[in-house]
This record gives structure tokens, sequence and C-alpha cells, in this order.
């Protein structure tokens, strides 16, 4: 069995929130199959380094097993705040799309 890397996105959607400077992104997968994959890739230390160019505070994961989903809430990852920051794209929902962009290994 070989390993590869694939976008998150092919295996889970995101919902995204945001408070302050907070956001809580819900990754909720496809298929449940696949949650055990997701809960062995998506670790607090891996979300942390693709968000570690926002240099974020605290990240808590939330696993919801009877949903196949895992909430992230992420402390000081925008700006400040949508009311604070000038940057359009520091809104909770556009960190969601970066985090189902980050890369997971798979096997193929």
């Amino acid at each position: 069995m070989t390993q590869k890397l694939i976008p998150l996105y092919q295996l889970a959607h995101a919902r995204t929130g945001d408070k302050g400077n907070r956001s809580n992104i819900s990754v909720i997968a496809y298929r449940p199959e696949d949650f055990e994959l997701l809960l062995r890739e998506l670790t607090v230390e891996r979300v942390a380094k693709h968000f570690g160019f926002r240099v974020p505070g605290l990240i808590e994961r939330f696993v919801l097993p009877q949903l196949f989903a895992m909430n992230f809430v992420i402390d000081d990852v925008l700006d400040g705040g949508v009311n604070l920051s000038l940057n359009l794209d520091a809104h909770g929902k556009s960190l969601s799309y970066w985090l189902l962009a980050m890369d997971i290994e798979v096997n193929s």
C-alpha cells in the first residue's frame, strides 16, 4: 500500500463561524468510513502548523463522532475580529476554505 496526498475538501466539507478574534471551523466527513482517517490527520498540531502564517493562539478540537465531524476553535486568528480588521480575508469563512485546502495522507 502506498501513501498519497489529497486535499481535505475531497473527503469533507466545512462550516464556519466567527466571534471577535475567534474562529470555529467544523469539518464534516462526506462518508462515515473516512472519519477515522480525518481524526488521524486533522490533529491540533497539524491545524496549528497549517494556520501558522496567521499566528493563532489556542486551538482546541472537539470531536463529534455521531455526526462524523469535529470542530476546531481557533483563537487570535482573525486580525482582531471582523469589525477591527481592514483585511476582508480575515473572516472565518475564508479560513475554512484554507483548512479544506490542507493536504492529508491517504492509502492508495
